[in-house]
């Protein structure tokens, strides 16, 4: 059968192979630089490899292109035209910028990490070549030249040879590495997987310690008291149960409504750690996406995509910023209706170990969840944003001059106080709220900078002071749309 590999297990084996090998990396800076660029680097390999092959794409291609990204980075959503020009207009290979610091490495340490990374190219190249089961000769011949590439460059520096390089035609016949090419004995990465999450079980910050920045949050009083009702309910249910007693059936999943930058991830980020620390869930992270991150150019993809998103979150929150994009009246067949489904699914079936927050402005989430009975069944709990006024933005500006060194003269804090109270009462629908005033506070220190850079010899007190004319000409730009903070 042709193409009889998933893009799911395509992206398995693709996290697996750079994930093995970035374990392997000694050096902090360049393990965080190639889990960084690893995969804008073999994207580019698949490129390669395809145009190798005549150029031609299939929307199995495309999958096989959205699969290639590590844990942690941006999920790809390529289009069939793009990928197709992409293939077509492919430049030729190119080393990754991190080749050379490994090359460096190598020569300090005496290692044969360059070397090895040859051989994780190699197996990448020919993994996207079996999109259609068959390794051709061109492709081959491609990989091949590849890692003659890398391989020369190892030479230049006078690096040892190492292991022989892979044999491309021996990989042809077993589409997957011998135990003996493995990256990492599997009883070796369990164990370092292990030893990872009891690092972050020992890092993660104690309920009391959560509650406390809850507190501290600028405003936000309704929400606080919503959030310490749902603990406290949640915290019964756990004791009932316990007990032996009937837990009548409770949703947990949240809707969060208001507008930009009142804090709806930030709150979601502490819920997520406090439902950990209460037992709740297992992990507490938070994965954090929108549409582009769920849904995908072609029938199917989007059920594959937005179920890897559901994978990461298991065990933790699942926060979809601007939910209602998913759900276009307009467009019945539009792929947002497929990853609704998908996502509906996945909470009936770990109703124990996921949560899910969907977010955004309150009128349309509000239309968001009516228009799916699914949704009006799991989402039964609102947290209503709503927006800062002036005095609230003001201690947010204070808290941002105070965190990041900076004292307002007092000239400075009356502007200051006097153009968020301004904001705040001409506000229209490109209100921003918290994301406003990091704005209005990023371009006073630009500013700031201008003016001291001028000064000779300045002192602490020049290096932290903000004053009028560094705030003055924010006005006519302080109601800007900008992003969120």
């Amino acid at each position: 059968m042709k193409g009889s590999m998933t893009a799911a297990a395509v992206h398995k084996q693709y996290e697996e192979g750079v994930d093995a090998f970035r374990r392997q990396i000694g050096d902090s800076a360049l393990r965080e630089r190639f889990a960084r660029e690893a995969d804008v680097f073999f994207r580019a390999c698949a490129l390669g490899i395809w145009h190798s092959d005549g150029g031609s794409v299939t929307p199995r291609h495309v999958e096989y292109y959205n699969a290639i990204y590590h844990k942690g980075n941006p999920v790809p959503s390529i289009l069939f035209w793009e990928l197709s020009t992409a293939v077509a207009d492919y430049p030729g290979f190119t080393p990754p910028g991190f080749f050379t610091r490994m090359l460096a490495y190598d020569k300090v340490v005496g290692g044969t990490l360059s070397r090895r990374f040859a051989d994780l190219m190699t197996l990448m190249l020919l993994l996207f070549a079996a999109v259609d089961d068959v390794v051709s000769e061109e492709e081959a011949g491609f990989a091949g030249l590849c890692a003659d590439a890398l391989i020369g460059l190892c030479e230049k520096e006078g690096l040892s040879a190492g292991k022989p390089p892979l044999d491309v035609t021996e990989f042809v016949t077993r589409r997957s590495p011998s135990p003996e090419q493995s990256t990492a004995p599997a009883g070796e990465k369990k164990a370092e997987e292990k030893a990872e999450e009891t690092e972050a079980e020992e890092k993660a910050p104690s309920l009391e310690e959560l509650l406390a920045e809850l507190d501290s949050l600028c405003g936000l009083e309704k929400v606080k008291k919503d959030v310490k009702s749902l603990i406290n309910l949640v915290k019964v249910r756990k004791l009932r149960q316990e007990a032996g007693l009937p837990v009548p059936p409770m949703s947990l999943h949240l809707v969060f409504m208001g507008n930009p930058g009142t804090g709806k991830t930030t709150v979601a980020r502490l819920l997520a750690g406090i439902y950990h620390a209460i037992g709740v869930l297992s992990k507490g992270q938070l994965i954090e996406v929108d549409r582009s991150g769920l849904v995908a150019g072609f029938v199917g993809q989007t059920a594959i995509k937005t179920g890897e998103v559901i994978d990461k979150a298991l065990g933790g929150v699942l926060f979809i910023d601007e939910a209602y994009a998913l759900a276009n009246p307009d467009s019945p067949n539009d792929f947002g209706k497929e990853a609704i489904e998908t996502l509906l699914k996945a909470m009936e079936d770990h109703r124990s170990d996921l949560i899910v927050i969907v977010a955004g402005y309150t009128e349309l989430m509000d239309r968001f969840i009516h228009a799916n009975p699914g949704l009006e069944s799991r989402f039964n709990k609102y947290f209503y944003f709503e927006d800062y006024d002036g005095a609230q933005l003001m201690e947010i500006f204070r808290s941002l001059c105070r965190k990041n060194g900076y004292s307002l003269t007092g000239e400075a804090e009356d502007y200051a106080r006097g153009l968020f109270t301004r904001l705040y009462e001409q506000r229209d629908e490109n209100f921003g709220n918290a994301r406003d005033v990091r704005n209005v506070f990023e371009r006073a220190v630009a500013r700031q900078s201008d003016r001291v850079a001028a000064l000779e010899n300045p002192d602490r007190d020049a290096l932290m002071a903000l004053t009028l004319p560094d705030l003055k000409e924010e006005e006519p730009d302080a109601a800007q749309p900008s992003g969120e903070p």
